[in-house]
């Protein structure tokens, strides 16, 4: 809720998938340093995109609490471009994805959350946030692969989270559930259970800028391929796992030996190992199990990815290798 009028929104979370590599930032499509929430505030891309959707853009003219972010202020990084301290700060995008960038001004507004306790008490809370208004969008932007927007889920001090802990209204962590439907529930301030496995964030280039931790290790199933050392890159803007060539070649081909089913392979595909396989054939598909620092694990039960060909429909194991 904006102001006084409510938006519901697709939004595409900053955060998910995981990305492998040594500083692998060139696979990384959201997570950089500039984390904003950026929301389109053209009516003709939602009519362009989704036309069996009513999307309500979000307009700083329909809210009565937005204002531009002045470029005076601290937090607007494109300040030396601007004419005037008192001109509307803009910004710049440039993902990683190819040509897709996204530009438009910094608003600030209002965000209206509900807040619940362990009692089941809940109350309505109102914080101030501040989004990328935007005005020009290319590349997969214009191809519905954001419909309403992004949300800045970074370690920014511009992104969501970040402006919810310092207005001491949750801690700064958050969680999200997702259903078979891919809907799903974002959850400020929640820390977990007590016997969650974590592992810490490390930095990037000497500053915690994005999410990158620390693997140490591969299982495929049972069997534990020899000990590696790599940067991850936690990040929802990679769809698959991307892999150094020599780490890449030990996983795959032990993946490889446990599967049951006929090879495959699609011309001008980036996946190499690739199956024909019956439902009953994928029930034998193996895990993939991350290892990470202080005997901290994370188990991906099911890293293969559905393809859908001319001959039929395929699985692919979901990691593609990359030159160092």
């Amino acid at each position: 809720m904006w102001g006084r009028q409510m938006f519901h929104f697709l939004l595409h979370w900053m955060l998910g998938a995981i990305c492998f590599g040594f500083l692998v930032t060139a696979f990384s499509v959201l997570l950089s340093q500039l984390v904003i929430t950026v929301v389109w505030c053209s009516l003709v891309i939602g009519a362009s995109i989704m036309q069996d959707r009513d999307l309500s853009e979000y307009s700083p003219t329909g809210s009565s609490t937005s204002k531009h972010l002045s470029c005076s202020h601290a937090l607007c990084e494109e300040s030396p471009n601007c004419a005037s301290p008192k001109q509307p700060c803009p910004y710049t995008a440039n993902y990683y994805s190819e040509n897709t960038t996204s530009t438009g001004f910094l608003i600030e507004d209002i965000l209206h959350l509900a807040s619940s306790s362990d009692r089941g008490s809940k109350r309505l809370v109102q914080a101030p946030i501040i989004i990328g208004c935007g005005r020009k969008q290319s590349g997969g932007y214009l191809n519905g692969i954001a419909p309403d927007g992004l949300m800045g889920l970074g370690l920014g001090d511009i992104s969501v989270p970040s402006f919810l802990a310092k207005s001491g209204l949750t801690r700064d962590s958050f969680s999200m559930c997702f259903n078979e439907d891919d809907s799903g529930r974002i959850f400020f301030g929640d820390q977990g259970v007590g016997t969650q496995n974590s592992t810490p964030f490390l930095p990037l280039e000497g500053k915690y800028t994005t999410y990158v931790v620390g693997v140490e290790g591969f299982c495929i199933g049972e069997s534990c391929v020899d000990r590696v050392s790599l940067q991850a890159l936690v990040d929802s803007g990679s769809s698959f796992t991307f892999l150094p060539d020599n780490v890449y070649e030990k996983v795959s081909k032990e993946f490889d030996s446990k599967v049951n089913a006929t090879r495959t392979n699609f011309e001008g595909s980036p996946w190499e190992y690739c199956y024909k396989a019956s439902s009953q054939q994928l029930l034998g598909i193996p895990s993939v199990t991350l290892l990470f620092s202080v005997n901290s694990s994370f188990v991906v039960d099911k890293p293969i990815c559905l393809v859908y060909g001319t001959q039929g429909d395929n699985h692919c194991i979901s990691c593609c290798f990359f030159e160092v």
